[in-house]
């Protein structure tokens, strides 16, 4: 059981940082060192952003309660939301004058149970 669930419904941002949490756990488990996290500027927000070997990765974290009657995790990064990471890692490449390294964007899709356990996680590198 998880240590935040008291028996009752979770709201979207407690669900959210359950599968963030999964993510970054998964991610550091890897290899990965966790450089941001929810690192927001005018265009949007990037849930991660890490560092892979000598590559920076920008992280799409999506999740779904264990009923995927609105479809998986994935199926929800839409072209609106590629966009809309693409401008924002561009911001921060430019703020950390970071333009010159090899770059991933991945999506890390998190299955959660109703007490934010972690059904599955799925990994996607080179997601977009």
């Amino acid at each position: 059981m998880n240590k935040y669930y008291s028996g009752e419904r979770f709201n979207r941002k407690q669900k959210g940082h359950a599968a963030e949490e999964a993510a970054v756990q998964y991610l550091s488990s890897m290899g990965y060192g966790i450089l941001e996290r929810n690192w927001r500027c005018r265009s949007g927000e990037i849930d991660i952003i890490a560092l892979e070997r000598d590559r920076l990765v920008f992280v799409e974290v999506r999740s779904r309660s264990n009923s995927l009657m609105q479809g998986t995790p994935e199926e929800s990064v839409d072209a609106r939301k590629i966009q809309q990471v693409r401008s924002t890692a561009e911001f921060y490449l430019h703020l950390k004058r970071q333009s010159d390294r090899p770059l991933s964007f991945e999506v890390i899709s998190v299955i959660l149970n109703s007490d934010l356990s972690v059904v599955s996680l799925n990994h996607i590198r080179e997601a977009f």
